[in-house]
């Protein structure tokens, strides 16, 4: 079995905005295909994982963008696993255009759930071995993004179109629900060069979720999404973003 497995995408209307280029959620959507096609192959997909009341998750995720693809194109995606910490199953992924330049890179946490009581397994309990590679050229692993003053809120409720197969909010939908926060002639302006998401607790259908955010410094912007818990009057953090933007 190859460690490092590629897999062409074509960039169409699904994967864009209104101005053609590929969106950060598409980004992470196109990485996550690529990512479970290489699973299938390595014999720890969700089918396999889910005999042993395992699902995969994401909880850390860090983007670099050199270009965003435009629709029309076709992007090239290679992915590895890197080797396996006491925690998680980092993995890397880089995006090639029709020209063979770099378009992005990513580095992704999975850590392994029990399906039934929504706990993580730790890799050495679960027994799911990966073997990882190192080419010396992956993205640093992102550490964990401490909460920011913010003077903006959005609210927003999961819904049914927001959903994964594991029952809970997607992670491809935060960079979705961010892009929302800023107007068109913001974005036209001002293209995603970089983002890290931290993803700290599930969100279920239903739950109302605010969103705190503001500008850190220039184009570079923090989201902390919050649910609220009305048994201990008290506020959960479920995930952070930092994006900067051109």
């Amino acid at each position: 079995m190859k460690p490092i497995y590629e897999q062409n995408f074509p960039i169409d209307d699904s994967c864009v905005d209104r101005f053609d280029r590929m969106k950060p959620s598409a980004i992470l959507l196109l990485a996550q295909e690529a990512a479970g096609h290489h699973c299938d192959l390595l014999r720890v997909d969700y089918d396999t994982l889910s005999q042993q009341q395992l699902f995969w998750a994401i909880s850390r995720h860090r983007v670099q963008i050199t270009r965003l693809p435009l629709r029309g194109e076709t992007i090239r995606l290679e992915t590895w696993p890197m080797p396996t910490t006491r925690v998680a199953f980092p993995r890397s992924v880089v995006a090639y255009d029709e020209d063979g330049n770099e378009c992005f890179r990513s580095i992704s946490l999975w850590v392994l759930m029990d399906c039934n009581t929504r706990n993580m397994i730790l890799p050495g309990k679960s027994g799911i071995v990966l073997s990882g590679t190192v080419r010396g050229t992956e993205l640093a692993i992102p550490s964990s993004l401490v909460p920011a003053k913010s003077r903006n809120l959005g609210k927003r409720t999961v819904s049914f179109t927001d959903l994964d197969r594991n029952g809970h909010m997607n992670n491809t939908r935060c960079m979705d629900w961010i892009s929302d926060l800023l107007p068109s002639a913001f974005h036209h302006d001002h293209p995603v060069k970089e983002f890290t998401i931290c993803y700290l607790s599930e969100a279920r259908e239903g739950e109302a979720l605010e969103l705190h955010w503001d500008f850190i410094q220039e184009n570079v912007a923090q989201v902390d999404a919050y649910r609220h818990n009305e048994e201990t009057d008290g506020d959960k953090r479920v995930f952070s973003v930092r994006i900067q933007f051109e």
